[in-house]
């Protein structure tokens, strides 16, 4: 082929993935070729458009060999990468001959190793990367995400918090998509209809200011472009990016029902919010009117308090005089009250002093009048207990139109309110000549005219709380602005019933303290936003009418209402007949020009995304399944901002609570507990680890940013201390994993990204000991060759027995023919139990250590190699056929039960290894997704608490061998198997010992390490020969490994006094602590228990370090 031929071929490749957005792998198989991927793939070939009807799959069965001239073209969505290879593998001539017209058309391939379910065909790294997209792809287009399952029971339903639109994926979202994923998945398993539904939310402000700054670098405004083509746009700009999120989250493995995904400002969802403002403002809750509001002066709105970050800054304190108006008010001419301030532009809006009453410095003033600075203004001196008589200089100029403690003031005083800001911070006519400055141009200005005037004293550094602006970081400024506000009391205290009530739990509990002190000092929540992108508030106003003008007879139909200027309805044609009621036909009305506070929609949420308000028959049957949900998961920094909201929404709007449990995840931070942060550089991308990157490429990214340069030295140290290599591609399962480990209830993750890594490490021990375990299945097992690997496996699991009675004649007995799968049994049966009990409370993190321990800790460490003698029986023996085929089937019912526990936590190389097995056994290839999910119940009788004691007595010997063998046999020695000793004083722990030496030895070993070349149990009233190493595990057990001949006995000896002389030091140090008169007395009882604790081990040890040197001494 030439290589134009291939250029021309790789280029159609290229072609045929652009726009597509969900990621894919395609191949183009040229001339014969024929190829397999594990997704979606485009096959080239000659003749299948006659043997096909379009759209269908082609036979892949029945092809033959390849041609060892074609070539296999790969391309891959993700990189915007195709390559091309050779393809070694022929075709049959009859079949290449019948191919005759080329044509190009989808099919749908299997995984080619998953297809054969054998061991041998698995690679011995698992790779998350051939692996996630794959599977998340088939879950989707299969339609397991969907709501199905047992309509008898109660419907598990879950609402996503949606993230911005403009979003990125962080950590954040990657822990709450894991814990609801978690959740959803473990309740689908359990057979419970399950939905968790996805979305995003507008973000009015963030979206706004993104498309606004495009439009300010092509040199226009919104005002410029006007508001139809400025929504155009932006909704231009939310078709093109604004989908990024949902595709990362789905990297995530969230099994959210995207088929039921909802954006706030999609039609339903505009109807769901216009109905609940018309039904808040019919009920008397919606009102229009004056207050103070968090104003950025950049945005141009009014902002929620979640919007506004309040730093510690470095200030300065401004102290001025305040001229007396009467000289015979005080000591004479030029008297005056001393005040400070951090703000000197707001005294031109002061119209008050306020003193405490009992300032014995300024009572006698009260009442009394000063003059505003360079304004000429008189105003009154008042007294008010809210003032610290200790602070600043004990007086406060009061402006109640630019703070929010003064406003209050001036409410209690009837002070007046001045503005004197514009929308922009400049000053306005109110300020006089400092009128159109910046406000902070202003502030200079106004100081030095002051102290050219002599009314200054002195400035000062003063730390304070300045609060700014979330998006833009600008400092906000408290402004009185009209607005739309919900009244608020009525709501809370509903509100707050709910949860004293316990009708909805929070969880952690101590967070309910946070949502009492919240909702018990409510204001009421201004609603309406100056922005263009959002909810557009559901108000007409009549054009051309003044309210002072508007009684009867004068435009308004004769007896109709006096002074109404403007119409709360559902959408402009409502607002019209309302309208048209009170003035006639042919009235002129213009809409509210502000939009909704985004969180009014996000209130909403839980009723609005599920058919409410449901004003037709099918809606309602939606809003009756799914409406109320079962739990609320989300980030307890906004358990007051939406949750609470939610609820009282709910409440007020449907008469129902909008979930019973509400589940609070804590912050992620770095590893050093700092907060996240972009201007730290010390933010985490989950998809970096994911895919993984490399330290260079972590490094560029910090200099391609604009952080300080302070920050940015900081952070590029910080990044070549923890990633000397690069963050290495984790995978989804294992960053879910580590994020899941560190999330005990409410409180902040500290994310190691080691700890990830070893999760990864986590995955890798699953899949290969899966495939080791395969291996087992295999007719001639684990020995056998490639070729008999391969074959078919015939082997079938059994039914596990019921009763497993560890009582008999002559000593411990089970009905299964090992000890350990009794054993491993029972450990499964109780960590079903745990995992429900700990999955149930949403104790997520103790979950995840329970199957992380039942996997590695039992299953691989212990039972895997428990079991290596079994498997290595002579089959050709009926008996130790079954016996083989009996721990055949414990084994595959530890696997198939434990991959169902873990798959809520790592779904991927679950579903991987589940299908897997199942096509090894000859089982239906179906998804572990809908596979039952383990239930306490039907596993009890597994339940054997004198199989985990006796096994634990074969642990415990087997690990002192270990213990012993690391110790004394190193370097050279480490492959010595010594004879081993077991001082037994138990008759029954020695039947029990007797019984299970294969299985001891077996766990003796390691991979460095055979096993020991005997195993010896000493009868009571014997010792065991001199030369060895012992260790006392308790008063009637004892292991002793022979060394005598092995090792140099003088130099062990010596190695053992210097560490009995370093104990010695220790135990005397801490007796003679101990030992003073006041310790009693001085010390707690818990450090005295502890420390006598402490005092017995050290003894302990050096009775059997004394034990261990009289062994070698003697020898």
């Amino acid at each position: 082929m030439s290589l134009r031929t291939l250029s021309l071929l790789v280029s159609t490749a290229r072609a045929a993935l652009v726009g597509n957005a969900v990621p894919f792998r395609a191949a183009l198989h040229v001339q014969t070729a024929f190829l397999r991927t594990r997704a979606v793939s485009l096959q080239y070939s000659h003749g299948f458009a006659d043997r096909h009807a379009a759209g269908s799959a082609p036979n892949l069965d029945g092809m033959n060999q390849m041609r060892a001239d074609s070539l296999l073209v790969s391309c891959d969505a993700t990189t915007r990468r195709c390559s091309a290879r050779p393809h070694v593998r022929g075709m049959a001539s009859k079949t290449r001959a019948r191919f005759s017209k080329p044509t190009m058309q989808q099919v749908e391939c299997p995984s080619e190793e998953a297809a054969t379910g054998s061991a041998a065909d698995m690679p011995t790294q698992y790779s998350p990367s051939s692996v996630e997209q794959r599977l998340y792809q088939w879950w989707e287009s299969s339609g397991y995400f969907k709501p199905a399952g047992d309509e008898s029971k109660q419907c598990f339903v879950i609402s996503m918090p949606p993230p911005n639109v403009t979003g990125k994926l962080h950590m954040g979202h990657a822990m709450f998509v894991a814990l609801e994923d978690i959740m959803a998945r473990f309740h689908r398993m359990r057979g419970h209809p399950t939905l968790w539904l996805p979305g995003t939310d507008h973000a009015g402000i963030a979206t706004q200011m993104l498309v606004e700054r495009a439009l300010k670098a092509e040199g226009q405004s919104r005002v410029e472009l006007g508001r139809d083509a400025f929504l155009k746009r932006v909704w231009e700009w939310k078709e093109e990016y604004g989908g990024a999120i949902t595709g990362q989250i789905r990297r995530l493995g969230a099994s959210c029902d995207w088929s039921r995904e909802k954006f706030t400002l999609q039609p339903e969802l505009v109807t769901a919010v216009n109905e609940a403002f018309v039904r808040l403002h019919e009920k008397g809750l919606v009102y229009r009117g004056e207050y103070m509001v968090n104003w950025s002066p950049a945005l141009g709105t009014a902002v929620s308090d979640l919007e506004v970050n309040y730093v510690e800054e470095e200030g300065t304190l401004y102290y001025f005089k305040y001229m007396l108006a009467d000289a015979d008010d005080a000591s004479g001419e030029g008297a005056y009250i001393p005040v400070a301030t951090t703000r000197p532009e707001t005294i031109l809006g002061d119209t008050a002093v306020c003193v405490h009453p009992e300032d014995e410095r300024f009572k006698h003033l009260v009442g009394k009048e000063v003059v505003v600075p360079m304004t000429g203004r008189k105003v009154r001196v008042i007294a008010d207990d809210y003032v610290q008589m200790d602070f600043g200089t004990g007086a406060l100029k009061i402006t109640p139109a630019h703070d929010i403690n003064d406003y209050a003031i001036g409410k209690r005083h009837d002070l007046p309110l001045i503005n004197i800001l514009n929308k922009d911070a400049t000053i306005n006519a109110n300020g006089g000549k400092y009128a159109d400055l910046d406000r902070y141009d202003a502030r200079a200005q106004l100081w030095s005219d002051m102290d050219a005037a002599g009314l200054v004293l002195k400035t000062e550094k003063h730390t304070q709380r300045v609060p700014r602006s979330d998006r833009s970081g600008e400092v906000i400024e408290p402004l009185i602005s009209t607005q739309w506000f919900i009244k608020m009391d009525g709501m809370a205290q509903k509100g707050l019933d709910a949860v004293r009530t316990g009708q909805t739990k929070i969880l952690p509990e101590r967070f309910e303290k946070v949502y009492f002190n919240w909702l018990e000092n409510i204001q009421d929540w201004c609603v309406s936003r100056q922005l263009w992108w959002g909810h557009r508030i559901p108000v007409w106003y009549v054009e051309g009418v003044d309210a002072a003008d508007l009684a009867p007879g004068k435009g308004a139909k004769d007896g109709a209402k006096a002074r109404q200027t403007f119409f709360v309805a559902r959408n402009e044609a409502e607002a019209r007949e309302k309208a048209e009621a009170v003035y006639g036909e042919g009235v002129q009305l213009r809409q509210d020009e502000d939009v909704l506070d985004t969180w009014f929609s996000s209130g909403l949420w839980p009723f609005a995304t599920v058919g409410w308000p449901a004003d037709n028959e099918e809606a309602k049957a939606e809003l009756n399944k799914f409406y109320p949900s079962a739990v609320m998961e989300t980030g307890y920094d906004i358990l007051f901002f939406w949750v609470a909201r939610m609820v009282m929404c709910s409440l007020q709007l449907t008469d129902k609570l909008p979930f019973k449990e509400v589940y609070l995840h804590a912050m992620v931070r770095d590893k050093y507990g700092q907060k996240m942060s972009k201007s730290k550089g010390n933010v985490i991308d989950p998809l970096e680890v994911i895919n993984g990157v490399s330290l260079k490429d972590l490094l560029a990214k910090l200099e391609s940013g604009n952080l300080d340069p302070k920050e940015l030295n900081k952070a590029i140290e910080m990044n070549k201390a923890d990633y000397k290599s690069g963050i290495p591609a984790c995978g989804s399962d294992a960053l879910r994993f580590g994020l899941l480990s560190f999330c005990g209830q409410g409180r902040d993750v500290n994310l190691d990204i080691n700890r990830v890594v070893a999760y990864r490490n986590f995955c890798n021990k699953l899949w290969n000991a899966t495939r080791f375990a395969m291996l087992y299945f295999e007719s001639s097992g684990p020995s056998a060759s490639t070729e008999s690997q391969a074959a078919q496996c015939s082997f079938r699991p059994s039914a596990i027995p019921v009763a497993m009675s560890l009582v008999g004649d002559g000593g411990p007995h089970v009905d299964l023919p090992m000890l350990a799968d009794a054993w491993i049994l029972s450990r499964l049966s109780v960590a079903i139990c745990e995992l429900h009990t700990k999955l149930s409370g949403y104790d997520i993190a103790n979950a995840s250590q329970i199957v992380y321990d039942f996997w590695y800790k039992e299953l691989c460490d212990v039972y895997l190699e428990a079991i290596k003698p079994v498997m290595q029986l002579d089959v050709s023996s009926v008996a130790n056929s079954a016996t083989k085929h009996m721990t055949q089937t414990v084994l595959y019912t530890c696997l198939h039960y434990g991959l169902r526990l873990l798959h809520p936590f790592m779904p991927f190389v679950t579903e991987e290894l589940y299908q897997r097995l199942a096509l090894l056994v000859g089982e239906a290839r179906t998804t572990i997704m809908l596979a039952p999910y383990p239930e306490p119940g039907a596993v009890d009788a597994w339940r054997n608490a004198k199989a985990e004691e006796a096994m634990d007595v074969v642990m415990r010997v087997a690990g002192s061998i270990r213990t012993l063998r690391s110790t004394y046999l190193k370097g050279s020695l480490e492959k010595h198997a010594p004879v081993v000793y077991v001082l037994c004083r138990s008759p029954a722990v020695a039947a029990i010992l007797s019984s299970q030496k294969d299985t001891v030895c077996a766990l003796a070993r390691s991979s460095k390490a055979p096993p020991p070349a005997a195993l010896h149990l000493v009868a009571e009233g014997c010792m065991p020969p001199k030369g060895c190493a012992a260790e006392v595990l308790d008063g009637s057990l004892e292991v002793h490994v022979l060394l005598k001949g092995v090792v140099d006995f003088s130099k062990e000896v010596a190695r053992l006094q210097k560490e009995a002389t370093q104990i010695t030091g220790r135990l005397e140090k801490l007796k003679a602590k101990m030992s003073k008169p006041d310790y009693a007395a001085r010390c707690p009882q818990a450090t005295q228990d502890e420390e006598q604790g402490k005092v017995v081990a050290m003894e302990a040890e050096l009775a059997a370090l004394e034990g261990a040197m009289l062994q070698f001494k003697d020898a």
